[in-house]
């Protein structure tokens, strides 16, 4: 004896892929899934200034001795290792290629897209 053939949405209907609206939604993407070719060049976060309180420091024996560097050449120096400080530091930080928040910027994703473009066709 052959099983009765039932119509296909009362298969659908008794399975339940209709009930409480758990059918899967149709997805219908408004332009291709690809990458764009370039992203938008981003202002990335300026650094906080550093060495204000050596540098304010220094100006002020500069002022209470009429500009003269004689009596400010320990202020002057500790200005100058400061400031030769924070370089080190920054070229160590701008050594590594992601930034703080861990985000590669917007340069450097520009030259990877342009080194690895994105196929619109298939060969």
């Amino acid at each position: 004896m052959a099983a009765p053939a039932y119509p296909a949405w009362v298969t659908r209907w008794v399975s339940g892929q209709w009930r409480n609206k758990k059918r899967p939604p149709a997805l219908r993407p408004p332009r291709t899934l690809a990458l764009a070719d370039k992203v938008a060049n981003r202002r990335e976060q300026l650094a906080e200034a550093t060495c204000i309180t050596e540098m304010s420091v220094m100006m002020a024996c500069w002022k209470l001795n009429d500009f003269n560097d004689a009596p400010c050449a320990q202020e002057i120096r500790m200005f100058y290792d400061c400031v030769a400080k924070a370089e080190k530091e920054r070229k160590n930080q701008n050594g590594d290629t992601q930034s703080s928040r861990g985000n590669l910027p917007s340069s450097k994703v520009n030259k990877l897209l342009k080194r690895f473009p994105q196929m619109t066709r298939y060969v």
